[in-house]
């Protein structure tokens, strides 16, 4: 009995374990307190499951908050990245909510806030929130420990600004999110298990609520394998009147793909599509050089007086040397030039007759010792070495 109680107790404590690891939101904050149980879900809403799956969630804690006999709901939901918290804060934003200053990027309403940190999102349900602006950095701050920070996406800056509806932007990585947000059916043909990320908004164009989808692919040639697919199976510009689809209208840019929904005709939906681009600008600022060349006047006459400078120069250095030389033979006769009783002579034997020293330089010093004579008779020494 006793060891069957003990293995209760370790199989009660290893399951409550990563309850305890996974709870993000702190006990109090703020004179805020907690008061029921740690409600930690696999899914905040069943409905949202799917949808949820696709932005990469986790977990979520949540609960109530009270103080005194005010009450908040607050719920954080961990998501696999920031792009996949960023995408699920996009989503569950209403057009109610204006944008908030608590962090950069949180949207507030009277009744509620959802606040983006890292891979953490933030709903908080209550009563006249935007006087609880103070208390909700102190919560965010006590969950800051819990989440992880990462490159949030950048596909919303390639959305047109001109019309658009103020928080109507969509961040998007499933098929099922983007049915749900997009008219036409175009989640399974939009090759998000590629790689491919979406971005939507509504915009106002001629009094008209027009929709755009905005999606980037990770290579050229899948947006324009994409585009084509979306031709053949959707009324795409016009290209299958007969099908059972929405009217759209479609442009690519290298790896985005813009697709209108809602306009009447093409010219409007040009309004949109043609403010949508995609590339690498350059820009040069360093100074340029232009060559021009000379007139071949001025290339002749330089040609002669290049020639004559160094006609000079040569010149100048051949009297300066020969100068110097006399100078110092007159100044220290046989001492620097004309030794021939200290010169040697390197021989290479090319021919019998020896070198003379004397044969180069006239000394008025003593004679230098006579070679012996070579009889001419004998055979020159290089034939010999030649046919030994």
């Amino acid at each position: 009995m006793r060891r069957f109680l003990s293995m209760s107790l370790a199989v009660l404590f290893l399951a409550a374990f990563p309850c305890a690891a996974q709870q993000i939101l702190p006990q109090s904050f703020a004179g805020w307190t907690r008061t029921g149980t740690p409600a930690i879900s696999v899914y905040p809403m069943k409905s949202e499951q799917p949808i949820m799956n696709e932005y990469g969630y986790l977990s979520s804690d949540s609960d109530r908050f009270a103080r005194n006999s005010e009450a908040l709901e607050v719920a954080a939901h961990r998501m696999k990245d920031a792009s996949g918290a960023y995408g699920l804060y996009s989503f569950l934003r209403t057009p109610d909510m204006a944008r908030a200053d608590v962090t950069e990027h949180s949207s507030m309403s009277p009744g509620r806030a959802l606040i983006l940190v890292g891979n953490l999102v933030l709903d908080v349900q209550g009563k006249d929130l935007r006087t609880h602006v103070a208390e909700l950095r102190e919560l965010i701050a006590a969950v800051q420990p819990h989440a992880q920070e990462g490159p949030l996406p950048t596909l919303w800056e390639h959305l047109p600004e001109k019309k658009i509806v103020e928080g109507s932007d969509r961040y998007v990585l499933g098929p099922q999110t983007l049915n749900q947000l997009f008219p036409g059916g175009l989640g399974d043909s939009m090759s998000f298990p590629a790689g491919a990320e979406a971005e939507i908004a509504h915009y106002r164009v001629e009094g008209r609520d027009v929709t755009l989808l905005l999606a980037d692919f990770p290579t050229p040639q899948l947006a324009e394998d994409t585009l084509a697919a979306l031709q053949k199976r959707f009324n795409v510009n016009g290209s299958n009147a007969a099908a059972n689809s929405p009217a759209l209208f479609a442009k690519r840019s290298l790896t985005l793909v813009a697709i209108v929904s809602g306009a009447p005709s093409q010219t409007e939906a040009n309004t949109l599509l043609d403010q949508v681009h995609s590339g690498t600008v350059l820009t040069w600022n360093e100074p340029s050089f232009q060559f021009k060349e000379p007139s071949i006047e001025v290339m002749v006459v330089g040609a002669f007086i290049g020639t004559g400078a160094i006609c000079g120069f040569t010149l100048v250095a051949g009297l300066a040397f020969g100068g110097f030389r006399l100078f110092i033979k007159r100044l220290m006769p046989g001492k620097i030039f004309d030794r021939s009783a200290q010169l040697q002579v390197l021989q290479l034997g090319l021919s019998s007759k020896p070198i003379n020293a004397e044969d180069f330089y006239a000394s008025p010093g003593p004679p230098l010792p006579k070679v012996q004579q070579v009889d001419e008779n004998l055979p020159d020494r290089i034939a010999l070495r030649i046919f030994r």
